[in-house]
């Protein structure tokens, strides 16, 4: 049966799923062992989508389950999660059914492929559709309350590619290039498909992918002028890039050797310079204090569920309350290596209040309120000055990550 076209990757999406809903793990985490044995990028891709898929509409998926059989199936059952995988693949990537009854079943045996033979022929012969929004597990909309609505509405497809270019001056010229649309200076916004490093201007490094919300913190500190800025949890680079080529004199930590290795490949890439530093950042202590810190800080990354949407379903409290923990610690180190007068920016790709709003609400700087001119249009700063957004933003232009940041002066 493993000579089955397409079995391979329905086997590998079926050990993702395990991975995140049993042991917590990480697509990316899992997806190693999982795809063990798979020959070919296209199956190993077809796995992550088919799984991430699943995950993304995980409870409109047992919806549909629950309400075309009469047995009670555990939430952990191999034949729920081989049902999600073969309606993920009808409903979401238009796999026809007799191909996903031909490629799905084989993963069963006995009563639960019969059963779940049942469910899916019963649910393609009467048109079974998935709704509009996905909606969220039970615990995350209550944890994001009233802005829960809004936020699933940017939850339903994988993002767009979103690059940041190296000159500003250029966003026009690029966009017209790459067939691409702008939604601020520096931005182009290309739909999801081409192979990255097939697209005009990598090689010369004219321009780095990076998520839009990802490159406002880095924005809201401006030009450098050659000053002294230390990119605090630096890896993977974006942000590193981003300050370098607008003139400042970045020194880029991470506790991470192995990501900080990406960030050099970037710099080399795009022909910047960087300090780069290995290091635990509640140990390092700096030579000479910085004109400015921008820390994006370790953090649950539940405002990545658009591209990651493992992040709904392995996120629990506890996480929540051990990245706060650790953020708080951070942020005091932060600011002792801030010289008087300089600026801290505080981010997180994470909608979890008690790692944005939480944090900022501690810390005793001179608040420096957040503009219009640093955001795109149609994104607005708090009435505290901070920025919060979230993938329902920008809706109709393809979304965005959801992030909270913050800026300081430190008194002179």
């Amino acid at each position: 049966m493993s000579d089955i076209p397409g079995l391979p990757a329905r086997r590998a999406a079926l050990k993702l799923l395990d991975a995140v809903l049993r042991r917590g793990e990480t697509i990316e985490q899992a997806s190693h062992n999982a795809c063990q044995g798979i020959v070919g990028g296209p199956d190993r891709a077809l796995a992550i989508a088919l799984a991430s898929e699943a995950l993304r509409w995980l409870t409109d998926l047992d919806a549909l389950i629950d309400s075309t059989t009469n047995q009670t199936l555990d939430e952990d059952t191999k034949v729920r999660s081989v049902l999600r995988l073969m309606i993920a693949g009808w409903l979401r990537l238009e796999t026809p059914p007799h191909a996903v009854i031909a490629t799905g079943l084989p993963l069963l045996t006995g009563g639960p492929r019969r059963l779940a033979h049942g469910v899916f022929s019963s649910l393609s012969k009467r048109g079974a559709a998935l709704p509009d929004v996905p909606s969220l597990p039970a615990e995350v909309a209550e944890r994001w309350g009233m802005r829960a609505d809004a936020i699933a509405k940017g939850l339903g497809s994988p993002p767009p590619l979103d690059l940041t270019l190296r000159d500003p001056a250029t966003t026009a010229e690029w966009a017209e290039k790459l067939g691409g649309v702008s939604l601020m200076p520096g931005h182009v916004r290309l739909p999801r498909g081409d192979a990255i490093e097939n697209l005009e201007g990598f090689n010369d490094g004219a321009w780095w992918v990076q998520d839009l919300a990802a490159s406002l913190p880095a924005r809201l500190l401006g030009a450098g002028e050659g000053r002294r800025v230390l990119d605090l949890c630096a890896a993977p680079g974006g942000k590193t890039l981003q300050l370098a080529a607008a003139g400042w004199q970045v020194t880029a930590l991470d506790i991470s050797a192995k990501r900080l290795e990406r960030v050099e490949a970037n710099c080399t890439r795009v022909g910047l310079e960087a300090e780069l530093v290995t290091s635990d950042a509640l140990e390092w202590q700096p030579e000479a204090l910085f004109d400015a810190v921008l820390m994006d800080a370790p953090c649950t990354a539940t405002g990545t569920a658009r591209r990651h949407p493992d992040v709904l379903h392995r996120i629990a409290p506890r996480h929540i309350a051990e990245m706060a923990e650790l953020q708080k610690k951070l942020i005091a180190r932060a600011i002792e290596w801030v010289r008087p007068g300089g600026a801290l920016v505080y981010a997180v790709c994470s909608l979890e209040a008690d790692e944005g709003e939480g944090q900022a609400h501690e810390v005793q700087l001179d608040p420096w309120p957040i503009t219009a001119d640093a955001l795109p249009a149609g994104i607005e700063a708090s009435a505290d000055g901070w920025l919060r957004t979230d993938p329902g933003m920008l809706e109709e232009q393809g979304g965005m990550d959801g992030f909270f940041i913050a800026r300081w002066r430190k008194p002179s």
